[in-house]
C-alpha cells in the first residue's frame, strides 16, 4: 500500500538547523563548565532530546538540567534559531509531495513553539497539516509519542497509510515502535550504519528521491 500520510522530522531533514543547535547547545555546556570548542563534537545532540543527550553524554542532575534547557533555550530563541536554512529545493519536494494528494505533517523532539516559528520564517508551514513537537522541557513526548499524535490527528487508524522520513536512528526506531514504515535521508545528521541497524525501511540520497518511492 502506498502511503498517503507522511510525516517528516525538522532538523537534519527539512532544515539544516546544525549551526544554531550546536551554537546553543555550546553556550548551555558553557554555563557549567564544560567547554566544547569543536562545534562537530555536538552534532550527536541533534536526533535525541536534548534532556535525553544530557542524562547519556554528561549524567546532569535532574536540578542541571532544568537549568541546562533553559540556557538552552535562552540561547536559542535569541540567537540560534534562525541560524538555520531549508535544504536547497526542499519547498519542491514538498509541493509535489502535495500535489500527489500526499497529507503531510512534521513530527519533531524540538518543542512545537519553536518548530512553528522555523517553518513559518522559512515559508514552510502551509505544506503541513499539523505540526507536531515536544514542550519546552523536552518532556511531554518521544518520537513515538508524537507519531502517535500525528496518527490521532490525521484521524486515520490504518498505519500501512503512514510514513516516516528522518534522517536519525531515532526517527527510525520511534516509527517503528509507532507501527509505521520509515525513509531515513543520508544528507542529514544521523549516519547510515545506524539508520540500517534501526531498520529503516530505505535510504534516499536526497529529498528529491523520496519522490521516486
Amino acid at each position: 500500500m502506498m502511503p498517503d500520510y507522511i510525516l517528516f522530522d525538522l532538523d537534519g531533514t527539512l532544515t539544516d538547523s546544525k549551526p544554531g543547535v550546536t551554537k546553543s547547545i555550546q553556550y548551555s555546556l558553557s554555563k557549567f563548565g564544560i567547554e566544547v570548542a569543536d562545534l562537530d563534537e555536538l552534532t550527536k545532540f541533534i536526533g535525541p532530546s536534548f534532556r535525553e543527550s544530557l542524562m547519556v553524554w554528561y549524567g546532569f542532575s535532574e536540578k542541571d538540567l532544568k537549568l541546562a534547557i533553559k540556557y538552552y533555550h535562552e540561547h536559542f530563541k535569541e540567537k540560534g534559531m534562525f541560524d538555520n536554512s531549508p535544504y536547497s529545493n526542499i519547498d519542491k519536494t514538498l509541493t509535489a509531495l502535495k500535489e500527489k494528494g500526499k497529507k503531510l505533517a512534521v513530527a519533531t523532539l524540538k518543542p512545537t513553539v519553536f518548530a512553528d516559528q522555523i517553518l513559518d520564517h522559512f515559508d514552510l508551514s502551509h505544506y503541513f497539516e499539523h505540526i507536531i513537537g515536544s514542550d519546552l522541557n523536552g518532556q511531554f513526548f518521544g518520537k513515538k509519542e508524537i507519531i502517535g499524535e500525528c496518527i490521532k490527528r490525521f484521524n486515520e487508524p490504518n498505519k500501512e497509510k503512514y510514513i516516516m522520513v528522518g534522517d536519525t536512528k531515532y526517527d527510525i526506531l520511534g516509527a517503528k515502535e509507532a507501527g509505521i514504515s520509515s525513509v531515513g535521508v543520508l544528507y542529514g545528521y544521523g549516519l547510515k550504519e545506524d539508520l540500517i541497524n534501526a531498520g529503516a525501511d530505505c535510504l534516499v540520497s536526497s529529498h528529491e528521491d523520496i519522490l521516486e518511492l
